[in-house]
């Protein structure tokens, strides 16, 4: 299951609205084939295992990080052909949200195939926590907060200088973060200070670029900004409402994705009002002190008793910075 989640990852900016899955096929205890979602429309994990195999797929077990779809969508059900495949046993992560696609397993069980669901279930649900939220919570996107900082808490220094905080290695994963986000979002501070693109300018290239949003409730930017220049080319929107219904009307426009880049005061409104899902820390290893810009403003202070403690779904190096990732459920 870990390889099929790993294999899953390949589909990343470029099957969304789907989910990403990968599936890994067993004879015995011998791998004899693995695929993906590659691309949105096109063939399931399970479907590219099989079709390595042939016939040498009697018998075998199909780890599989979704449950099997049942329903003819863009692709014809995966269920119908794990059964004309002859598989014994299918193992999935977990349960499909999704309710004109879910049903998978009961298909299966009807047909004599042995049906698990549940084996890494938490990394699974982490994996595809957007494709998730939707069906929980579809009145606003998934939003994610992305922020680089010191040692210290600080996103840029004294004058508002913030590049670059992060290294190469850190900055190369935040392009390919963008390629899976429906829209990037910063604060009208931000947009000013920084003047950012906001684009994906990294190895992989989204199937859809992203939206670019500013959250700005004066909407008076400058004309010469990058983002209003570039409009044209990438759908952009300044949001001039409370943040509420801002992410309602981002979610009626199609964005079921948001992955907010600062600055500080709208990380610190968006954190109070409880419309933060995931957390991406970037955290370099330089001091800027007390007279630096803080990364997040504004936050209500919060008794220890009180205070909710996330969910760390992911730590690692990105060269000589850290990835803190981190789920509020």
């Amino acid at each position: 299951m870990a390889r099929a989640l790993d294999l899953a990852w390949r589909g990343w900016g470029r099957v969304q609205p789907n989910p990403l899955v990968g599936a890994v096929l067993l004879d015995g205890a011998t791998v004899i084939a693995e695929g993906w979602h590659a691309e949105f429309g096109e063939k399931h994990a399970e479907v590219v295992a099989l079709e390595q195999v042939g016939g040498r797929a009697q018998g075998a077990t199909l780890v599989v990080s979704l449950e099997p779809c049942s329903h003819v969508g863009k692709q014809p059900p995966c269920t119908d052909a794990i059964v004309r495949a002859g598989v014994r046993r299918v193992v999935a992560a977990i349960a499909d949200p999704n309710p004109a696609a879910q049903g998978g397993a009961e298909v299966l069980r009807r047909a004599g195939i042995v049906v698990e669901i549940g084996l890494l279930a938490e990394s699974a649900a982490a994996q595809n926590a957007a494709f998730i939220h939707q069906f929980r919570q579809p009145d606003r996107p998934f939003v994610a907060l992305k922020l680089a900082t010191s040692l210290d808490g600080r996103i840029a220094d004294r004058t508002g200088r913030s590049r670059w905080i992060s290294g190469p290695e850190a900055r190369e994963y935040v392009h390919w973060l963008r390629a899976g986000f429906d829209a990037i979002g910063v604060g009208g501070r931000t947009a000013r200070v920084d003047d950012p693109s906001l684009t994906v300018r990294g190895a992989l290239q989204p199937r859809v670029a992203p939206k670019r949003v500013v959250f700005d409730r004066s909407g008076n930017l400058p004309s010469n900004m990058t983002l209003l220049k570039t409009a044209n080319e990438i759908a952009t929107m300044v949001m001039t409402t409370p943040l509420p219904e801002a992410l309602r009307s981002l979610r009626e426009q199609g964005v079921g994705s948001l992955l907010v880049e600062g600055g500080g005061r709208l990380a610190g409104a968006l954190l109070a009002a409880g419309l933060v899902d995931r957390y991406y820390w970037i955290q370099s290893p330089v001091w800027l002190g007390d007279d630096a810009i803080p990364a997040i403003a504004g936050l209500p202070g919060t008794a220890l008793g009180q205070a909710s403690r996330w969910h760390v779904v992911e730590r690692r190096a990105l060269g000589a910075d850290t990835l803190l990732v981190a789920d509020r459920h």
